[in-house]
């Protein structure tokens, strides 16, 4: 399947994966990936996918579960391992990758020295963060001086969804990224609405992923909450206007159906960016989906699907350009 080349796609969700991340993770007990077998993940099948699919650059990142297993220094240790990996990709093939660096959360301070290294050292496009890490969620006091060194670099901030802390009991046997991802991505959200941390921070350029999850559908309920019922009443922030700032990509399957029809009664079009979820996402799956895109007429007239998120990709990263 070829598209043809326009303005080829900016894919701001997409993961790779190390031999080195996975042996870790199952050393450290995770045979499987939140219930899904390991994904496999190389330059050469990445670029290969790319180039079928009319994709130009793609922004790669540490799914979940993550660096983190257990224990902060082996995660300090992973973490730098995957993000220098990461940088030697974007620098061995100028144009086709970018970068957003993971963190050994929930270890604070080694969160910020890795912020450091990963954007003074090895100049990457922004950082990914779990909506939670072992049951630290985003919007815990305790990722204050995260998000303030974040804020202060007005830095990307792609979210990724994990395993809920409760998996084992709400997800009946199924993989957590049938629905257990799309509500954890929820969780994440509302619970850094209910704290402020978008509001403290209004320097952080957000990326929800999955068309922004199940907030499209529950925003207004969200809304009333927290003016009714919300720690701060009196001055509660408008959770809408909030969730409109925010950008928000296309990885999942099928979205144009539903998902991004109740997206664009959220936000304006303005605000969506194209993802793949390749490597995690097969390749044929991956293909049909970025086709699924080329083929569909984008919602401003004018425009298509690959200019629009393109264009709206370029304004977020404009190093990307060309």
């Amino acid at each position: 399947m070829s598209i043809a080349h326009g303005p080829g796609f900016i894919d701001v969700h997409a993961h790779y994966v190390t031999d080195s991340s996975v042996a870790r993770a199952r050393a450290a007990g995770h045979d499987l990936a939140d219930g899904m077998p390991w994904a496999t993940w190389s330059v050469e099948a990445h670029l290969d996918l790319m180039d079928r699919s009319g994709i130009d650059t793609a922004v790669l990142s540490v799914a979940s579960p993550g660096p983190h297993f257990g224990d902060d220094g082996a995660a300090h240790e992973l973490a730098r391992e995957l993000n220098e990996e990461g940088a030697r990709v974007v620098r061995d093939h100028p144009g086709r990758f970018g970068l957003f660096a993971c963190l050994p959360l929930p270890d604070v301070d080694g969160a910020l020295a890795e912020i450091k290294y990963a954007f003074d050292s090895l100049d990457v496009d922004g950082v990914i963060l779990k909506t939670h890490t072992r049951g630290v969620y985003l919007g815990d006091p305790r990722l204050e001086p995260l998000f303030a060194e974040l804020d202060r670099r007005g830095a990307i901030v792609l979210l990724h969804p994990t395993s809920p802390v409760c998996s084992e009991e709400t997800a009946l046997g199924h993989p957590r990224p049938v629905i257990e991802f799309l509500f954890d991505t929820t969780r994440a959200v509302t619970n850094m609405l209910f704290a402020g941390t978008l509001e403290r921070y209004p320097r952080l350029r957000v990326i929800v992923p999955h068309c922004g999850a199940a907030l499209p559908v529950v925003a207004d309920r969200v809304n009333s909450f927290l003016q009714l019922f919300g720690p701060d009443r009196d001055s509660a922030p408008d959770v809408v206007a909030q969730l409109r700032r925010l950008y928000y990509d296309t990885a999942g399957f099928s979205p144009l159906t539903r998902q991004v029809p109740a997206l664009l009664n959220l936000v304006a079009p303005e605000r969506l960016l194209f993802g793949s979820d390749y490597c995690w996402t097969p390749a044929p799956v991956a293909e049909i989906h970025t086709a699924t895109f080329a083929d569909t007429p984008a919602p401003i007239d004018g425009t298509t699907w690959q200019s629009l998120t393109t264009a709206n990709a370029h304004r977020l990263l404009p190093r990307l350009v060309g």
